[in-house]
């Protein structure tokens, strides 16, 4: 396995780099630098409690049933290489990130929208909760688990500081399908080696 932190780090960067409504909508605050900052904030705190979450829960569900270690590492290499291969396919397409339209918005209309987004999202349970979870808890109690959620956070807190305060630089590359399509060949690649690491995990402890 990588080192913990930086295995968490890009595990949560694969996944959270998408084109999708809640980035669009911290991109469209960041064009129009309106309550970046509390943006911001609400959704790398949002995903970070449902990463820690989902590592403490499914650590806990594994101490239960130290069988089932073995199963999740093989679920979760199967679900990194099923999203890997996903984002491989993603690259031979053009795609583009744009912005939400619409007017100004009020503080608490503005966390009202990023908290659905990223709330009401069925994919951010299954990600940070359940896959994000699983991988996590592999990890030995303590110290290592509390190392791979900083690294998973820490791509959350980087990669929507960047969107939000980066915007007004970011938007154009985003714009361009080309830039999409190498990211998401990035992303693809990294995938699947994490899940290749994964999976001789699991057969290692088999």
């Amino acid at each position: 396995m990588p080192p913990i932190f930086l295995h968490g780090l890009l595990l949560g960067l694969s996944l959270i780099v998408a084109i999708g409504a809640q980035n669009a909508f911290v991109l469209r605050q960041g064009l129009r630098r309106e309550h970046v900052t509390p943006v911001v904030v609400l959704c790398a705190l949002a995903d970070a409690v449902l990463i820690t979450a989902g590592v403490l829960g499914m650590a806990r569900v594994i101490a239960s049933h130290p069988g089932l270690a073995q199963i999740m590492a093989g679920a979760g290499a199967v679900f990194l290489a099923a999203y890997g291969w996903k984002a491989l396919l993603r690259a031979r397409h053009a795609s583009r990130l744009q912005a939400a339209q619409g007017g100004g918005l009020s503080l608490g209309a503005a966390l009202a929208q990023a908290a659905a987004f990223t709330l009401l999202n069925p994919h951010v349970y299954l990600d940070t909760v359940l896959l994000v979870g699983s991988i996590g808890a592999q990890h030995p109690p303590g110290l290592a688990q509390v190392s791979f959620i900083a690294g998973a956070c820490t791509a959350s807190v980087g990669w929507f500081t960047l969107l939000g305060f980066g915007a007004r630089a970011l938007a154009p590359v985003f714009a361009r399908p080309r830039a999409w399509q190498v990211l998401d060949g990035i992303i693809g690649l990294t995938m699947l080696t994490l899940a290749a690491l994964l999976l001789r995990h699991a057969l290692a402890g088999a």
